[in-house]
């Protein structure tokens, strides 16, 4: 009925034009051109060959978003090195769960990925993902205790065997020389190290995927169009209303069986379009972020880790201090960040009014409830957005003392929208990571918030796949491409060394990536124990 008036009030007052009736009707209609619509595309290309998919893209080239490698980290979250993913409880006991999770859904990644290289939709793997050891360092006592005993913890875990411990400096420095010269002698330090961690370029990924999905005459690349609005129809397919921003802004109208909304920061809105009730209360909170950068080839030759620290107080998880190798079509860079910035904007390429737009009756008291449940995150941007560039080098400084301004220059990131969603109990809470949030018939579906976001597209995907095709993905014939395309879909990694060891070297041949078996907990005990 809103939607109705509205368009009442256009005609008589303003006297724009209607849009046009659906000019074609498409089985999956993908919004946004980046890793997560190129993903689920390739699956459902590979699940129903025979369906018609379009894929409407805002800007002039897909992947220029949060999947650009310019626009994150590129870490292959494994939970290897992230120290936010093993919390410490009030017992002091260590809480691997988190970790173990976050490193079975890149597993699934890992396959996915294999999987594409083994049918030629992505070539040459040292591309889009290569070897950088992971690895997490920190100094103090305290946090020297934190990091030996989530090192004992997770060795509990198969998927963590191999992980190198040291509080000695030469060895440290063995792995990471910059980060040690310069560095007082006396100083309490720890760190350790996964060999099998690795960079990944997302927009590479999403642009391979998409120029294979687009050979198919199924498959249709739409750029530089805008989804200005998603209207449920009778027959429960949505008309989603397109602008052709190359022509004026021109508008058309495409009627579509099934909607993924894959846009980034710009999912709430448009999922807020649909009119959805799974949509109530959902609100975003915009947090952007800077990288130093350096291309000094001298410096980036001593250094090859992504090595993470620890957050400050009230630092959201894609904000922990990490200094990074980084593989860059083909080319090496540092980078050691991020510092967190703060715009309105939901989108990098977006409006200083998304924040506002997306405000609603349903939304407006979680938003103020996680607000006030959040005064750190506050405290922690302001102190932020202070930071001149000296402050900056000076906080590179903790993890390379000898680092000179004139090495480093400051880059500016993407932003990444995190989710506020109505909770019993407190209002309205901040949430950290992704969530899937589709309609109960599951003729359409969005994904919001963020890190570790790009790492687990793949894993994330099947949630969509399971949240909106639940009869189809009972099939036999969508259960067995399943498992051809992820060998372990359905299974479970941790502990199991016969199936971790089998899935690691398959993938790790496919994509040219480090192979190391996992030993049982004896044998890695034994080969743990020092030389005399």
């Amino acid at each position: 009925m809103k939607k109705i008036l509205l368009t009442l009030l256009c005609l008589s007052v303003i006297g724009c034009s209607k849009p046009s009736e659906p000019e074609k009707t498409v089985d999956v209609l993908l919004i946004g051109g980046g890793i997560m619509s190129a993903s689920l595309g390739t699956y459902l290309n590979e699940l129903e060959p025979g369906w018609s998919i379009d894929i409407y893209e805002r800007l002039d080239k897909v992947a220029e978003e949060s999947s650009n490698a310019w626009n994150n980290a590129g870490t292959g979250h494994s939970a290897f090195c992230e120290l936010n993913y093993t919390s410490e409880g009030a017992d002091g006991k260590i809480d691997i769960s988190k970790a173990v999770g976050v490193n079975e859904q890149f597993e699934i990644s890992k396959q996915f990925w294999a999987y594409q290289v083994e049918q030629n939709v992505l070539s040459n793997p040292k591309s889009f993902i290569n070897n950088v050891p992971h690895m997490s360092f920190v100094w103090g006592d305290k946090n020297v205790e934190f990091l030996k005993k989530r090192h004992e913890a997770l060795q509990h875990s198969s998927l963590f065997r191999g992980m190198e411990y040291s509080e000695d400096h030469e060895q440290i420095k063995k792995w990471v020389p910059i980060v040690m010269e310069g560095r007082a002698a006396d100083q309490k330090i720890a760190a350790t190290r996964m060999p099998i961690g690795t960079d990944v370029n997302f927009g590479e990924i999403t642009r391979q995927l998409i120029a294979s999905l687009t050979k198919h005459d199924n498959v249709k690349l739409h750029v530089q169009h805008e989804v200005r609005d998603i209207v449920r129809n009778a027959d429960n397919t949505w008309t989603v209303v397109v602008a052709d921003l190359a022509n004026k802004g021109v508008e058309s109208s495409i009627k579509a069986k099934f909607v993924f909304i894959g846009a980034g920061g710009g999912a709430l809105k448009l999922l807020q379009k649909s009119g959805i009730p799974e949509a109530d209360g959902y609100a975003g909170f915009p947090v952007g972020g800077q990288f130093l950068m350096t291309d000094n080839q001298d410096i980036v030759a001593r250094h090859k880790a992504k090595l993470y620290g620890k957050a400050s107080v009230g630092a959201p998880p894609m904000s922990v201090p990490h200094l990074d190798t980084r593989v860059i079509d083909g080319k090496e860079v540092l980078l050691f960040g991020p510092f967190a910035t703060f715009s309105t904007k939901f989108l990098k390429n977006g409006s200083l009014l998304d924040m506002f737009a997306a405000l609603t009756t349903h939304n407006i008291m979680p938003m103020t409830h996680a607000g006030i449940d959040n005064i750190d995150l506050s405290t922690y941007l302001m102190g932020q957005l202070m930071l001149s560039f000296d402050d900056r080098m000076a906080a590179l400084r903790e993890y390379f003392p000898n680092a000179k301004n004139e090495d480093w220059k400051l880059l500016q990131a993407g932003q990444r929208v995190q989710v506020i969603k109505k909770d019993p109990e407190h209002g309205g809470i901040l949430q950290f990571g992704t969530e899937v949030v589709a309609a109960q018939d599951g003729t359409i579906a969005a994904l919001l918030g963020a890190s570790p976001g790009a790492s687990t597209a793949a894993p994330i995907m099947l949630t969509v796949l399971e949240k909106t095709f639940k009869d189809r993905i009972k099939t036999p014939e969508w259960q067995a491409k399943l498992k051809e395309i992820v060998p372990t879909y359905g299974q479970k990694l941790n502990n199991n060394l016969e199936l971790t060891n089998k899935t690691r070297e398959w993938s790790s041949s496919r994509l040219n990536l480090l192979y190391v078996p996992v030993l049982p907990e004896e044998a890695a005990a034994v080969q743990a124990e020092p030389a005399l």
